[in-house]
C-alpha cells in the first residue's frame, strides 16, 4: 500500500471514529440535567452494542464516553445493546446457516494429472507440427525416388523393346 492510500485510509477512520463517538453511550443526548426524562431505547441499545468496540478503544483515553447508558428504558436497552454486540463481535454466527466448504474444484493431484494431459496434448500438437515439415521431406524424397525408378523403369522397356 502507498502512503498516500495509507494516509487516506488512516483520515476516513478517525473521520468515521470521530462521527461515531458522538453516537455514543455517555453523550449529552440522554443526560438527566441537560434533558431529564429523555432515557436510551431499544435502537440507542442496538447502536451501542454495534459500536461497542470503538467506544471501548476510546473509552480507554476519556471519561466522557462509556460503553453502556446508564440513563436506558431497562430492558429494550439491554435487548438491544446484547443483540448489537452479538452482531459485532461475531456471535450470531453459530446461528447462520454455513455454506460447506467446497474445496477449489481441483485439489492438487486433480491440478497435476491436469496438468499431465495438457503438456501430452501440447507435446503431440507440438511433434505434429515439426511431423510435418519432416513428412513433407520425405514425401519429396519419395516423390523423386518414384521418378527416378519410373525413368529407369520406362528406359529399360525401352531398351527392351528395342532390341532386335
Amino acid at each position: 500500500m502507498t502512503n498516500k492510500k495509507r494516509f487516506f485510509v488512516l483520515a476516513l477512520l478517525l473521520i468515521v471514529a470521530l462521527v461515531l463517538m458522538g453516537c455514543a453511550a455517555g453523550n449529552e443526548r440522554w443526560d438527566q440535567q441537560i434533558s431529564p426524562g429523555s432515557k436510551a431505547g431499544f435502537w440507542a441499545g442496538l447502536w451501542h452494542g454495534l459500536i461497542i468496540i470503538i467506544t471501548f478503544i476510546v473509552s480507554l483515553f476519556t471519561s466522557d464516553v462509556r460503553i453502556y447508558e446508564i440513563s436506558n428504558t431497562g430492558w429494550p436497552y439491554n435487548l438491544g445493546f446484547v443483540l448489537g454486540l452479538c452482531c459485532s463481535m461475531g456471535a450470531m454466527s453459530p446461528f447462520r446457516k454455513h455454506k460447506a466448504k467446497k474445496p477449489w474444484p481441483c485439489r492438487e493431484e486433480d491440478w497435476d494429472r491436469i496438468g499431465s494431459k495438457i503438456e501430452s496434448s501440447v507435446r503431440e500438437g507440438m511433434k505434429d507440427w515439426v511431423g510435418k515439415e519432416e513428412r513433407e521431406k520425405k514425401e519429396q524424397e519419395w516423390e523423386e525416388i518414384a521418378r527416378k525408378v519410373e525413368e529407369k523403369v520406362r528406359k529399360a522397356i525401352k531398351d527392351w523393346l528395342d532390341k532386335p
